[in-house]
């Protein structure tokens, strides 16, 4: 039984509001004013370091997909709506799930690197060079131990920006959002530390990343326990956040291409032209078609924009119509979370699928492989691999001599001392907060569990770091001028 009262709560864990209304509009108002949320203005979406502002930045990119998950949440209602809200625990739950949807999408991207995608691979590769020996070498002579540390390997290895965004909201910014804001960011549901699973599993599609951390997963079994979703399963809205965020794709990249003269605009319109008719894609090519001659018949200036806006209304506005009608045709599914597609992939011979893959093949050719994309590419995976490298130091010391580090004792390592005075406080408290509750009895897991922490602590400054700030810092510690 589909009831939206059971998963759109008041739970939080500290100080819940009395009501929805007021639990929705302080989840808002915590995300806004959130630094994490306002990083995003400096980090990349495509273009590393990009100093024309026209280009999208992650923060435009999230307002961008909160646009479209406001739309999509509210064709959604205006559907359901026909059958009387009260069917689904929906009546007086507008806003909270307009809200939701709205919010989710805003901060679905808080945890990416700077640098984007690319910097994600590079840090799973210096910590798998880098870290895991170290991990390796810790002493274990049980079972217990032994378990705790293959478990660890798999976690630390695993950076991505999903798992990254729970850790940001719930213990390095300790927003205290609601529980069902928190659950929602949750786009994948499979632990760093668990295992792919395979093409058999009914959840496979939901589990095809890491969604969160070893670090974080007491936090998500309750979260999930308080709002009766299964282990594994989805909160209902996140479905909404990421059609929201394929939709946002179907035209920024090469709308950003044009922007920076990577294609022309009549080359955008011959490539997509092209593709479609070797792909036999009519939906598509029939709207390019129409908003180009649209376009054409205005001035030189404007042609560009005018394309680009036909363009990108004509599409969200049938894609969100198609991903609504896919939601509540699979309404109870979706609700309890365990409907393993997204959205707007579910229906593979439908043309807006066809029409999204045209659109990605696109920007995978003429864009992600652009010379220039990619020495930014290179040029990050320089400056996020050296920053890592100068910060190993703490990550090679003993666990009593990073205890005496923090406590501002002196040590022999002098680079050490140095370097911990850069790391964020913020970052050292969530550091603290979870040692504390480990079991200092047991020495061989308090060592290797002290140690995941402090790789963890590492990986948050710098991860945290903006484009800009990265490239700063990269230059300073590296005495280029």
């Amino acid at each position: 039984m589909i009831n939206y009262k059971e998963r759109l709560t008041v739970d939080r864990e500290l100080y819940p509001s009395k009501d929805i209304e007021t639990t929705v509009e302080s989840d808002r108002g915590r995300i806004f004013s959130s630094a994490a949320f306002r990083r995003l203005q400096k980090r990349t979406q495509v273009f590393a370091l990009e100093l024309n502002a026209s280009i999208r930045s992650r923060l435009t990119h999230s307002l961008e997909v909160a646009q479209n998950a406001r739309y999509i949440a509210r064709t959604i209602l205006d559907e359901l709506k026909k059958n009387d809200l009260k069917t689904y625990g929906l009546e007086d739950m507008e806003n909270a799930f307009i809200s939701t949807s709205e919010m989710t999408s805003l901060i679905h991207d808080i945890g990416n690197p700077p640098f984007g995608h690319f910097a994600e691979e590079t840090i799973n590769k210096w910590l798998k060079i880098n870290v895991l020996p170290k991990l390796n070498s810790f002493e274990s002579n049980t079972k217990e131990s032994n378990d705790l540390k293959n478990i660890l390997a798999k976690d630390i290895c695993n950076y991505d920006g999903n798992a990254q965004a729970i850790r940001i909201i719930t213990k390095l910014q300790r927003l205290n959002l609601s529980y069902f804001q928190i659950i929602a960011v949750l786009k994948y549901t499979r632990g760093a530390f668990e295992d792919k699973p395979s093409s058999d599993n009914p959840l496979n599609y939901l589990k095809k990343k890491p969604g969160f951390y070893y670090s974080e997963k007491d936090l998500v079994k309750k979260i999930q326990t308080t709002l009766n979703i299964k282990a594994g399963h989805r909160f209902p809205i996140t479905y909404i956040m990421e059609a929201a965020d394929d939709i946002s794709y179907l035209t920024a990249d090469l709308e950003d291409s044009v922007e920076k003269r990577i294609l022309s605009l009549d080359e955008v319109y011959n490539i997509i032209k092209t593709e479609c008719q070797k792909q036999d894609e009519e939906f598509l090519l029939e709207i390019i078609d129409k908003q180009y001659e649209k376009a054409k018949r205005n001035e030189e200036p404007y042609q560009f924009n005018m394309f680009f806006t036909f363009l990108r209304v004509t599409l969200v506005t049938n894609f969100v119509k198609h991903v609504s009608n896919i939601f509540i045709q699979n309404h109870e599914a979706i609700f309890e979370g365990s409907f393993n597609h997204a959205l707007l992939e579910y229906d593979k011979q439908s043309k807006y699928y066809k029409a999204l893959k045209v659109l990605k093949h696109i920007s995978n050719k003429y864009i992600y492989q652009n010379k220039e994309v990619q020495t930014l590419e290179l040029q990050a995976y320089t400056i996020v691999n050296s920053l890592f490298n100068i910060y190993k130091p703490l990550l090679e010391l003993e666990t009593d001599d990073f205890a005496k580090l923090l406590k501002g004792e002196e040590i022999k390592c002098f680079i050490s001392e140095r370097l911990i005075k850069r790391v964020s406080s913020k970052q050292i408290v969530a550091y603290k907060n979870d040692i504390e509750k480990l079991d200092k009895e047991n020495i061989e897991q308090f060592n290797i569990l002290e140690f995941y922490f402090r790789v963890r602590l590492i990986i948050d400054y710098i991860s945290g770091m903006t484009d800009d700030f990265a490239l700063e810092e990269y230059k300073i510690l590296s005495a280029i001028k």
